[in-house]
C-alpha cells in the first residue's frame, strides 16, 4: 500500500489478531489472516502492511 499507515495497538484481550478486523474499511478487504503476534509482539499483516503492536 501507498499510503502510510499507524500501528494499531492491541491487548491481549483482542487475540487472537486477525486482519482485517471487522471494523476495518472495506476498501482493505483480503482474505482475513490470523497473526502470531504473541511471539513477536510486533508485525505486519503479509497482505496489507497493517502493522500492529501488542502491549501488555
Amino acid at each position: 500500500m501507498d499510503k502510510k499507515q499507524n500501528t494499531i495497538i492491541v491487548a491481549k484481550g483482542d487475540l487472537p489478531l486477525y486482519c482485517p478486523r471487522p471494523q476495518d474499511n472495506l476498501y482493505a478487504s483480503h482474505p482475513r489472516v490470523y497473526l502470531p503476534i504473541e511471539e513477536k509482539k510486533e508485525l505486519s499483516c503479509p497482505y496489507c502492511g497493517q502493522r500492529y503492536r501488542l502491549e501488555d
